[in-house]
């Protein structure tokens, strides 16, 4: 394993000597990090939690207790992903090939979630690769995202279908006068069809 002094890594936990973590970043109790994974800087990674092969995760993000990320999953900075999330990589999942063999590794391919930066995956929610999640949006808790995610969108259900916007503080927005308003920073965004973008004053 990659790291520097400054990384946490507790003894519990399951590291591959050929991931790389960041400075400042800590791994908690019986987490495992398979090998080719390269977790940023200032990252947690929960008990419990798996972060496949080759994952990659920019900076300062946090994955809690029990999520599961299959490779190739792609997250960057800023991205939190919720207790006991799945991030999945199979799309049409068999054990078995259709002559009953088991299935190998050479026997299908891994198909990658991506998680612009500063999104959020609530909950226990699922998210079915091959799907992005556009930066800053959220993913309500227990949702199934099957489609892609506009950025600053807030899906909830199953499957998951947009209930609103949000800002990059995760609160939702608010419309008037034509645009959209976030209560905690006053950005304003405005929306062109179905696609949110912030207004530069």
């Amino acid at each position: 394993m990659s790291q520097s002094s400054a990384v946490r890594v507790t003894d519990s936990a399951d590291v591959s000597v050929d991931a790389t973590i960041g400075d400042g970043s800590s791994i908690w109790h019986l987490a495992q990090v398979r090998e080719g994974a390269v977790i940023g800087q200032n990252c947690v990674v929960g008990r419990g939690a798996y972060i496949g092969t080759g994952v990659v995760m920019g900076d300062n993000c946090k994955v809690q207790n029990y999520a599961l990320v299959y490779e190739p999953a792609r997250l960057g900075d800023g991205v939190f992903i919720g207790p006991a999330v799945v991030l999945t990589n199979d799309t049409y999942p068999r054990a078995i090939n259709p002559d009953g063999t088991l299935k190998s590794a050479h026997d299908w391919e891994p198909v990658g979630v991506t998680i612009e930066i500063g999104a959020s995956v609530g909950a226990r929610a699922t998210c079915v690769a091959p799907v992005t999640i556009g930066a800053w949006a959220t993913v309500a808790a227990g949702a199934v995202v099957v489609k892609d995610v506009p950025a600053y969108a807030l899906v909830a259900g199953v499957p998951a279908r947009r209930i609103g916007w949000v800002g990059r503080s995760g609160h939702p927005l608010t419309e008037r006068d034509g645009q959209w308003h976030c209560p905690v920073s006053s950005d304003i965004y405005t929306e062109v069809d179905g696609i949110l973008r912030e207004v530069t004053l």
